[in-house]
Formats: structure tokens, C-alpha cells, sequence
């Protein structure tokens, strides 16, 4: 019996490659979301103006006076705002779009290096998705637990299917 032939179909040759692919331009997409959180975050904390302008529309569109749940809501937003947190966040989900941004591109690359790194990264956040499935069961956490686990099993058999690479002969030049 053939070493191809026990493997599963989806790690043969051109479907292999084709699901690395997506695995990451799934990465590059969570990098670029989170990229567009991060400066989001960033720029809403640095503007005063904006606080400004959801108190005014609260109070003119929503009837302010009439509704104290959108009071306290918009009082904790205030908190929130004054409090740095936002612009903490913010940072997190930079970095985050940083190693998914390296991640993606290395493993559209098939550099066996980010291979590595989306294992690492992707396997050390599954017991918070799972932690975070059991408080907060719901279908998005459930998919997206269900994909990181696929993608950590799927990289975990095509890196030991790999050959690691030799060293490379120098030739001379001559």
C-alpha cells in the first residue's frame, strides 16, 4: 500500500496546495478586519468630536430625555472612551493583524516557516475559543472553533507529509 493512497484526498498534490491557499487568504482576510478594527478603535478614541456627535444625535433622534437605558449605555461608552481601553484594544487588534497579515502571506507562499507560525499562533488560541464556546455558546464561535481546529490538523499532516529541506550544495563558480 502507497503512502498516497492512506493519505486523505485533500492532501494530494493540487488540492493540498489549494486549500493552503485558502487557509490563507482566510488569515489575510481576519488580518485586514482586524486591521480596520484597529485603526477604527485608534481614530474613534482620539476624537472628542465623535463623543460629541453620538450625544447629539442620541439626544435629538432617540429622545434621550424619554430613554434612560440609552443614557446609561452612552454614559458607559463615555467611561469607555475616557478610560483608554478602546485605544488598548486597538493595539491588540494591530497586533494581531500583524501576525495574521505574516501568517497569510507566508503561507500563500508555502514558506514552511508560517506553516509553523499558524500552527502555534491558530493552536494556542483554541482553548480560548473553547472557553469562549462553553460561557458564550454560538454559532459564529462554533464555526470559527470548528475552522482554527481544521486548519491546525490540516497544517499539522502537510508539514509532516513535507520533507524538511536539506542543505543547500554551494556550487562554485568557475
Amino acid at each position: 500500500m502507497s503512502r498516497s493512497t492512506r493519505e486523505p484526498a485533500l492532501l494530494q498534490g493540487a488540492r493540498r496546495i489549494r486549500y493552503l491557499k485558502l487557509i490563507a487568504l482566510f488569515k489575510i482576510a481576519k488580518a485586514a478586519l482586524l486591521l480596520l478594527l484597529g485603526i477604527s478603535l485608534l481614530f474613534v478614541n482620539a476624537r472628542a468630536r465623535w463623543m460629541d456627535g453620538l450625544s447629539n444625535w442620541t439626544a435629538d433622534e432617540i429622545l434621550m430625555k424619554h430613554s434612560p437605558a440609552v443614557g446609561y449605555l452612552l454614559h458607559k461608552l463615555q467611561g469607555v472612551l475616557a478610560g483608554g481601553t478602546l485605544r488598548a484594544t486597538g493595539l491588540v487588534a494591530l497586533f494581531f493583524a500583524t501576525i495574521f497579515f505574516t501568517e497569510g502571506v507566508g503561507v500563500y507562499l508555502q514558506q514552511r516557516w508560517a506553516e509553523w507560525l499558524m500552527i502555534i499562533a491558530t493552536g494556542a488560541l483554541i482553548p480560548i475559543e473553547v472557553r469562549h464556546v462553553w460561557h458564550r455558546p454560538s454559532l459564529a464561535a462554533v464555526v470559527i472553533l470548528i475552522v482554527n481546529c481544521f486548519i491546525v490538523w490540516f497544517l499539522y499532516f502537510v508539514l509532516r507529509r513535507k520533507p524538511s529541506p536539506g542543505p543547500r550544495s554551494s556550487q562554485a563558480f568557475g
